[in-house]
């Protein structure tokens, strides 16, 4: 018999886990890469003063993250075709939780909802994953599909997205954005990859839409969701958004699955700032969510 598990980060699913998933997220250690007990008092101090504001945040989204919906309406459409599962990172289902269902299966496909390969994603949630099954002597039951950013039919299905929040307009009188989440550069100078994975991908793309004839007046990427004091990658998204014309599309390329980064920050916090700089067309593409073309796609790398 053969079980599927979906890794992703989590979200809220409440207001009373916006703590948890805060908590949980920086301690971390390769969102925080400190000695255990730094970890603690900087998640502990970190979630002491962002908690509120994050708690304001969600409840504009309705007091959960989108992430919650869409990941459960994916698992109950890919359960039509085998066990399906969900394991979250920082918010339940946690590994611990949902690991010892596995022992009665022969083989488990774990599929990170990440496209590009981070310690800070995949890399956090597999070893998360492995840890715990080989407490119950799992670990060699278990396949971790690669990152498939490069996959054609993946970005035909961002392509997809995006001539859906283009609509009948023309390309040319837009320019599209790419945006990725930011990572501290210094994580990248350490050897994580996923910068070389997003300016791939983003190569790939722009060969993709000429193919398909949909000439974009410029094409950028640039990075949101920056925190602290620390350089992070560049471009920063508010500071691209100040070389862009009047009409603008925003990809949110980093994400399978809308989050509190998609529909909070990109569709809300710079929203405000495309205003503010008199960008008078802002659009934030969807991500792939539960989409039925999706769904197959997940099958088929399975």
């Amino acid at each position: 018999m053969k079980a599927v598990v979906l890794l992703n980060m989590g979200g809220p699913r409440n207001l009373d886990e916006v703590e948890v998933f805060l908590k949980n997220m920086f301690l971390d250690k390769y969102i925080l890469p400190a000695p255990l007990f730094i970890r603690k008092f900087l998640s502990w101090y970190i979630t002491k003063n962002r908690k509120e504001e994050a708690k304001n945040n969600y409840k504009l989204l309705g007091g959960k993250s989108p992430i919650v919906e869409y990941t459960a309406n994916l698992v109950e459409k890919m359960s039509k075709n085998q066990d399906t599962y969900q394991i979250m990172r920082y918010t339940p289902p946690f590994a611990k939780e949902i690991v010892p269902k596995f022992t009665k299966y022969d083989e488990i496909i774990a599929i990170p909802l990440y496209p590009h390969y981070s310690q800070t994603t995949t890399k956090s949630s597999v070893e998360d994953l492995m840890n715990e099954a080989k407490k119950y002597n799992l670990e060699d039951k278990i396949k971790v599909i690669e990152p498939y950013f490069e996959n054609e039919k993946y970005n035909k299905l961002i392509i997809k997205k995006i001539k859906e929040s283009l609509k009948d307009d023309n390309p040319e009188e837009f320019e599209l954005v790419f945006s990725a989440h930011g990572l501290p550069k210094k994580i990248i100078e350490k050897g994580d990859i996923y910068q070389k994975h997003i300016e791939k991908n983003v190569e790939i793309l722009k060969k993709m839409l000429k193919d398909e004839n949909l000439n974009f007046k410029d094409i950028h990427l640039a990075y949101q969701s920056r925190l602290g004091p620390v350089e992070w990658l560049r471009p920063y998204l508010d500071d691209k958004l100040k070389e862009v014309g009047k009409k603008v599309i925003i990809y949110p390329i980093a994400f399978t699955i809308d989050n509190s980064e998609t529909e909070f920050e990109l569709d809300i916090q710079y929203r405000n700032i495309a205003k503010s700089l008199e960008i008078n067309d802002y659009r934030v593409a969807k991500c792939l969510n539960d989409d039925d073309e999706f769904v197959e796609f997940l099958q088929n790398l399975i």
